[in-house]
């Protein structure tokens, strides 16, 4: 069985990269409702309308990467959060992984751009009020995982 969540803002301004969040975030939902393996996740969603338009290769790292990391990027986020990781929404949880695995891996990227992408993430595919919980999920975190940074950009 396929759980497909469905975009509820499209917008023809998206750029490579967040297409690939988009489509990463899907395949995750996938993997969080289903537990299917990364692989069988990935060929799916490379057939998928509109996949040509994203950046396939941040795609790849975001997926198998948030799987791979997944268990450690629970245990990082679990301070932060006021329930079980497993009890938050399949959106919230994925959009919490994505930012929180390129805000520890992808240092090229800046924080606030990270923190940016996985709110407008939850704001296209998740609850009403979703993307405020991820923001101040993901801004506690990135003062942890980029303390430096985060510090330069607050002064």
């Amino acid at each position: 069985m396929t759980n497909k969540i469905q975009h509820a803002n499209p917008s023809k301004n998206r750029t490579p990269r967040h297409r690939a969040r988009e489509f990463a975030l899907q395949g995750l939902y996938q993997w969080l409702l289903n537990n299917e393996d990364a692989g069988a996740i990935e060929a799916h969603i490379r057939e998928a309308h509109g996949f040509d338009k994203a950046d396939a290769e941040h795609f790849d790292v975001l997926l198998y990467g948030a799987i791979k990391q997944a268990p450690q990027l629970r245990t990082d986020l679990a301070p932060l959060i006021d329930r079980a990781i497993t009890e938050l929404s399949p959106v919230e949880h994925a959009a919490l992984l994505i930012g929180a695995f390129e805000l520890k891996n992808n240092l090229e990227i800046p924080y606030r751009v990270v923190i940016n992408e996985a709110v407008e993430l939850t704001k296209s595919f998740g609850g009403i009020d979703g993307h405020k919980y991820v923001n101040g999920v993901l801004d506690r975190f990135a003062a942890k995982a980029r303390e430096v940074e985060v510090g330069a950009g607050r002064r």
